[in-house]
């Protein structure tokens, strides 16, 4: 039997790593289910851009957030690269093998916060939007079908993971849109909005 893979489940749980005067994110990944850890996400901007984070606005600068199965030392699952950016960050999703799956494009005027999610032909193929500061915000298709859905109210099991304001849970519709490439972007978009998107200090 082929090996499960973490982007086989439909729910997570996001959370990050406490730390004092840290200089780049860790998330833990948990299946919601379960709680048992899947899957881990690190910024791994590289030390040059990391040493320019204390004094240029870290929005501004280059980054990439690698997730790998059940911890650093895991499988690639999928990677997200930020280029340097100015007004308007493009923010691009790869799976394991290296294939761009897409790339996220922020708004530029929005009152609930949100951004584009392209194909690698440069096509729209959904939106994510909401209430970024309250945590909840939808995937949605481009016909308006709701795909998925982040959120910080989240109940049942795993309930008792959220301990901290920066944890959050990923819910995956299920049905014929639900692939593995949809998880993947559902999930690289949620880390997306707390690492690239939002201001932080």
């Amino acid at each position: 039997m082929p090996e499960t893979s973490p982007l086989d489940l439909k729910q997570f749980i996001v959370k990050e790593h406490v730390g004092f005067l840290k200089m780049t994110d860790v998330f833990d990944i948990f299946d919601a289910q379960t709680q048992a850890k899947v899957a881990l996400a690190r910024e791994t901007p590289g030390g040059f851009i990391t040493f320019l984070r204390l004094v240029v606005n870290k929005m501004l600068l280059p980054n990439s957030v690698t997730v790998t199965k059940d911890d650093e030392n895991g499988p690639l699952l999928f990677l997200i690269r930020k280029p340097f950016t100015f007004l308007r960050s493009k923010v691009w999703v790869e799976d394991g093998e290296g294939r761009r799956l897409g790339y996220f494009k922020s708004k530029i005027f929005s009152w609930g916060g949100g951004f584009w999610v392209h194909n690698e032909s440069d096509q729209p193929v959904a939106e994510v939007k909401g209430d970024w500061k309250g945590w909840n915000f939808k995937f949605l298709s481009t016909e308006g079908q709701e795909l998925g859905l982040v959120t910080k109210k989240w109940g049942g099991l795993a309930k008792e993971l959220f301990t901290s304001a920066d944890t959050y849970a990923v819910s995956i519709n299920e049905g014929p849109a639900a692939t593995r490439d949809l998880c993947i972007l559902l999930l690289a978009a949620a880390l997306a909005v707390d690492i690239v998107y939002k201001e932080r200090g």
